[in-house]
């Protein structure tokens, strides 16, 4: 099933609001969850591990041959060409592994890294939201299983990092700092609205937001053993992955 543009459009700013409500609740819900931290968290670090390899990456391997065939009659078919998503992926990893080196530098006595940092990280993480909603639009619009699955697993990782950047600023996180987080939710919905992006640019942006994802998820939901429950790691990575297959498989034979 697909949406109109219009419809693409409504749903993404639905997914807008809930994620801009996540930001805010965040610290609320991780207090009320009905299972332990740990057990939520490896459920969590699951469902990404499905995400990326049965998701991501086949989007990312689709998107560098959709990229490459538009290029085709402006650059010579050298292998460089091939895996030009693949390095732009790359360029968002070490983006992110830059900031998350930058808030474990040593600090003295201070009690969480600098202003400055606090602010890279904000926003960094407010343009990530914004990339979210920007591209889930496309996403919706394509076929309406995938893009609910993928804003399933965004939500879930908006939770995550959140509690990452609780965890890294106590202090500095307050309310009035996580309205900036959702102002990115809302900035990226409304340039959704303004400018709809070409397969070129849709391609770039999910690969540098991937890059980000994988980070993330590699570094803080997939946690040490003593920090995470095997079984719920299972459960969610088995959950996540069915729920793809059907939906890969309904889209196919839609298409069909």
């Amino acid at each position: 099933m697909t949406l109109t543009r219009e419809g693409s459009l409504w749903a993404t700013l639905l997914v807008a609001l809930v994620l801009g409500a996540l930001h805010l609740l965040a610290p609320h819900i991780r207090r009320r969850l009905p299972v332990s931290t740990h057990a939520a968290t490896s459920l969590g670090g699951g469902i990404a591990a499905a995400y990326v390899f049965l998701y991501l990456l086949p989007r990312l391997a689709e998107g560098n041959q959709a990229v490459a065939h538009v290029l085709e009659e402006k650059v010579d078919a050298t292998p460089a060409r091939g895996f030009i998503l693949f390095f732009v992926a790359l360029i968002g990893f070490l983006t992110f592994y830059v900031l998350e080196r930058a808030t474990h530098l040593p600090n003295g006595h201070m009690q969480e890294p600098t202003r400055m940092v606090f602010a890279f990280q904000l926003g960094f993480f407010a343009l990530y939201s914004g990339l979210i909603t920007y591209t889930l639009a496309t996403k919706l619009h394509a076929g309406l299983g995938p893009a609910v699955l993928f804003a399933v697993a965004m939500g879930l990782h908006v939770l995550a990092t959140d509690g990452v950047l609780a965890e890294h600023f106590p202090v500095s996180l307050t309310t009035r700092w996580r309205l900036l987080l959702v102002a990115g939710a809302g900035a990226g919905w409304l340039t959704a609205v303004v400018a709809q992006p070409s397969g070129v640019l849709m391609n770039l942006l999910t690969a540098f937001l991937g890059g980000g994802i994988l980070l993330n998820v590699f570094v803080d939901e997939l946690t040490p053993e003593r920090h995470s429950s095997l079984t719920w790691f299972i459960v969610g990575l088995a959950a996540y992955s069915g729920l793809l297959a059907l939906a890969t498989l309904t889209t196919g034979q839609g298409a069909a």
